[in-house]
């Protein structure tokens, strides 16, 4: 498995792997995948990275700049994060943190905020 940017050729790829990974989850509204289309469409993709294992994608991140409250600058909301079903609970997930993480620093980014398990996320440095 590799970690790299999307490229046009994963867009039909990233949204039935972000279908497919909240298809059971209690907490979401099932419209991640319109969300990552808007971002796309708006160009407001900052980071887009796929675990991609032979030439499937198998999970996906997405990163965006957002504005915070009182106009601090710099800062990005990461999420969705999509892994396969199949492939949840092997890595993939963490892999694409790191990978997103390293970006962000790239970026110069100020800060970056998640919506998400505060379990799962405190792992990478996130506090709630």
């Amino acid at each position: 498995m590799k970690i790299r940017k999307e490229s046009p050729s994963d867009v039909a790829a990233i949204e039935a792997v972000t279908i497919a990974a909240f298809q059971n989850a209690a907490h979401s509204s099932h419209t991640e995948q319109f969300i990552v289309r808007a971002l796309r469409n708006a160009g407001q993709l900052a980071v887009s990275l796929v675990a991609d294992d032979d030439g499937s994608v198998i999970g996906h991140v997405a990163v965006s700049p957002i504005a915070i409250s009182g106009g601090a600058e710099g800062w990005y909301g990461l999420g969705p994060i999509s892994v396969a079903p199949k492939r949840q609970r092997h890595g993939v997930g963490s892999e694409l943190m790191g990978h997103a993480l390293t970006e962000l620093r790239r970026l110069g980014a100020a800060g970056c905020v998640v919506l998400g398990e505060p379990s799962y996320y405190s792992r990478f440095g996130f506090r709630a």
